[in-house]
């Protein structure tokens, strides 16, 4: 097993327990449901979601906020987990619309499917894949959208050039992802912060470069949401509380991986990034 597939699969086995348990994966570090509330979506927008949607929402923005999809269109989401951004596209794009999602755990895709049954929302697909590998056909999609996903690749590169490859001819991004700068190597190595959407993210500025690398055009970060002390540490203390160590050291492990983590604050945000294929 190379290095990115042990990295991806233990992801994969996070998620799919995050889905069974009642805690939340990534760097918000907040209660599941809760997560999709302070992510930019409006009341009336969740109101009118199965709630088995809203509750397994572990995004970091509203990657369709003020996106200009358009009925008829095609929207592929990527990463789309439990489907709360397949259910608002579909919301957007209309019966006349397709809305695909690409996910590799199974806890959310059959999430995400019951969602859309629910909703009666027959132009919405999910299939089981990798962003890296995306099973979507060349130049058929209009819109690109992902919430908090693509900073779990260890291959973003690959994932950069899927996008480019499945946009049609203008089509657009709509990229709602976690960013860092400078943190140190032993955030780098750990796997459970790797997660929870930290030690896997990049730099804004290398997001944009790969981005443009792949062959996008007016790439541009349009949105930043910079994480408070109190949201980081919460995050380092909560991964902490999910460790095998005994409830003793626990604590104490808790109080200093609180007190390494308030360092990091304003070095972590959410960015959301748009951009478009070349015509």
């Amino acid at each position: 097993m190379t290095v990115a597939e042990k990295v991806r699969e233990k992801v994969r086995g996070s998620y799919g327990a995050a889905v069974r348990a009642e805690r939340s994966c990534c760097a918000d570090a907040v209660p599941k449901g809760v997560a999709a509330q302070t992510a930019g979506y409006t009341r009336d927008e969740l109101a009118a979601l199965p709630q088995a949607a809203v509750v397994n929402s572990f995004g970091c923005g509203n990657p369709l906020a003020f996106s200009e999809v358009k009925p008829g269109q095609t929207v592929l989401d990527l990463g789309s987990g439990a489907g709360i951004d397949l259910l608002l596209a579909a919301g957007r794009v209309g019966p006349t619309g397709r809305v695909i999602g690409v996910d590799m755990t199974d806890e959310m895709i059959a999430r995400a499917r019951e969602s859309a049954a629910k909703a009666g929302l027959a132009q919405v697909e999910t299939r089981k894949g990798l962003i890296e590998e995306l099973p979507v056909e060349s130049g058929t999609v209009d819109w690109v959208i992902s919430n908090c996903v693509i900073n779990l690749s260890p291959e973003k590169d690959r994932v950069f050039a899927e996008i480019a490859r499945v946009l049609r001819p203008g089509g657009r991004i709509s990229i709602s992802d976690i960013v860092v700068e400078d943190m140190p190597w032993w955030v780098r190595r750990s796997a459970r912060l790797h997660c929870a959407c930290v030690a896997g993210a990049i730099s804004e500025a290398d997001y944009v470069a790969g981005l443009e690398r792949a062959g996008l055009v007016d790439v541009e970060v349009t949105e930043r949401l910079v994480y408070e002390r109190s949201q980081i540490v919460s995050l380092a203390r909560s991964e902490v509380a999910t460790t095998s160590l005994p409830r003793w050291l626990r604590s104490a492990a808790g109080r200093l991986a609180g007190r390494l983590a308030a360092g990091f604050a304003g070095r972590v945000w959410s960015a959301k990034f748009v951009g478009a294929a070349p015509r």
